[in-house]
């Protein structure tokens, strides 16, 4: 019989005439496969491997989905996170607000909301191009938002920056307090801040004021170009330089810097007057609404997130706004709302007597649309060639216009069902 060869470890080598097969064979004496075992332990084959049980795939699954839940948890506070941090908190308004409490109109009906929206045109933080930053800031675009209680209406009311108004004693930006006087309604704004305009609208109008938001120029061209553009039409040409606005005539989509330009500009379109610069912008803000409520946007998530990213990141608001619950909460009580109930107008008004330059209220118009809010009713508007008061009547003389019984006014306006386009 003969002996198998000894390797260096003292162990049998291969008998002569085998094979080694596998990694290291002929180079590394032991390496290879190794025999199958059969018969005695460790002389054969063990018992067949067992499947894994469905309860190892449910465990699996489990730890997958937990993964999965944890990255997207972490994910969606990153981007929870990054909106509620982009909103500032209008602090220094809300302090003022509060030492004038006793002289503020009472709440008006539950779950109602009046929301003052004021566009500034502050030259800082990334508006430098629009002009020289003077250290104060303009509004020329005033509105005031009507929630109804129900949800399913909403009324903007635009109020003319050339309005003479009564403004109450209020401080300055720069600590001195003035006097009450009548003075042009932006006028509040650059000198004295948000809490003398909303304290200003609220003397005019009786209505408490629920919330306010401060827009400034980046923070509406991000929210135009978040929604992919809107559509406009337009009638002739447009080349205004100062608004930085080229525009041919016809049917265009425009984006943020062309959709700044086109609700800015006032000398180069119509007569140059402020009324039809309201206008636009009013007819611009419905094509807007129009275009989130189309699109689904308020509906869906992935499409409401860049929305309220760019309204979020430029926007100055109260204390309860200024959280992306807030707000969040605010945009989803009013998707309800039909395009054809959220209604555009401007507060009836006429030449100011002592100015032409100025504009002052018409009564007893104003005073019957402030009523007809305060007590949170429905504001019937109709364009301006089909309404009993046309839009050339305010700017002429005061009037009664005395509805039929049990029928309200009709004011000059339009709604966001009809775009710029119909």
């Amino acid at each position: 019989m003969t002996e198998s060869p000894q390797t260096p470890s003292g162990r049998p080598g291969p008998a002569a005439g085998s094979r080694r097969t596998g990694r290291g064979a002929g180079r590394f004496p032991g390496w290879g496969p190794r025999p199958l075992r059969s018969g005695a332990p460790g002389d054969g084959p063990g018992p067949p491997r067992t499947p894994p049980s469905p309860l190892h795939w449910m465990r699996r699954a489990a730890l997958g989905t937990a993964a999965a839940v944890l990255v997207t948890a972490v994910t969606g506070w990153g981007l929870y996170t990054k909106l509620d941090g982009n909103i500032r908190f209008d602090s220094d308004t809300q302090n003022e607000l509060e030492k004038y409490e006793a002289e503020r109109p009472d709440p008006g009906p539950p779950n109602a909301e009046n929301i003052l929206l004021i566009g500034s045109d502050n030259r800082g933080d990334g508006n430098e191009k629009y002009g020289a930053d003077s250290g104060t800031q303009r509004s020329d675009t005033t509105i005031l938002l009507h929630l109804a209680a129900d949800r399913k209406s909403a009324t903007a009311v635009s109020i003319p920056r050339d309005l003479m108004v009564q403004v109450p004693r209020c401080k300055r930006s720069d600590g001195r307090e003035i006097a009450e006087q009548t003075v042009q309604f932006n006028w509040t704004f650059q000198f004295a801040g948000a809490a003398c305009t909303i304290r200003t609208v609220e003397k005019m109008t009786g209505i408490r004021i629920t919330h306010h938001m401060i827009v400034d120029f980046v923070g509406f061209k991000k929210m135009v170009d978040a929604v992919d553009g809107v559509e406009i039409c337009v009638r002739r040409p447009i080349h205004d330089d100062k608004a930085h606005l080229v525009l041919p005539a016809g049917r265009q989509t425009l984006h943020g810097e062309e959709a700044l330009g086109f609700v800015r500009a006032r000398k180069s379109l119509g007569n140059g007057s402020d009324t039809q610069r309201m206008q636009r912008q009013q007819d611009f803000l419905g094509a807007l609404v129009k275009k989130v409520q189309s699109n689904g946007v308020l509906l869906n998530p992935t499409r409401l997130y860049p929305v309220l990213d760019a309204a979020t990141s430029s926007l100055t608001t109260d204390a309860d706004l200024a959280s992306l619950t807030g707000l969040y909460e605010l945009v989803r009580s009013m998707r309800s709302i039909p395009t054809a109930h959220v209604q555009f107008l401007t507060v009836p008004r006429q030449e100011y007597r002592y100015d032409p330059n100025r504009d002052e209220l018409v009564q007893p118009d104003a005073g019957r649309l402030f009523a007809e809010l305060r007590r949170d009713h429905r504001v019937t508007v109709a364009p301006a060639k089909d309404s009993a008061q046309s839009a050339a009547a305010f700017d002429a003389k005061p009037r009664d216009p005395s509805p039929p019984p049990g029928r309200a006014p009709a004011f000059p306006g339009t709604t966001a069902e009809h775009g710029t386009c119909e």
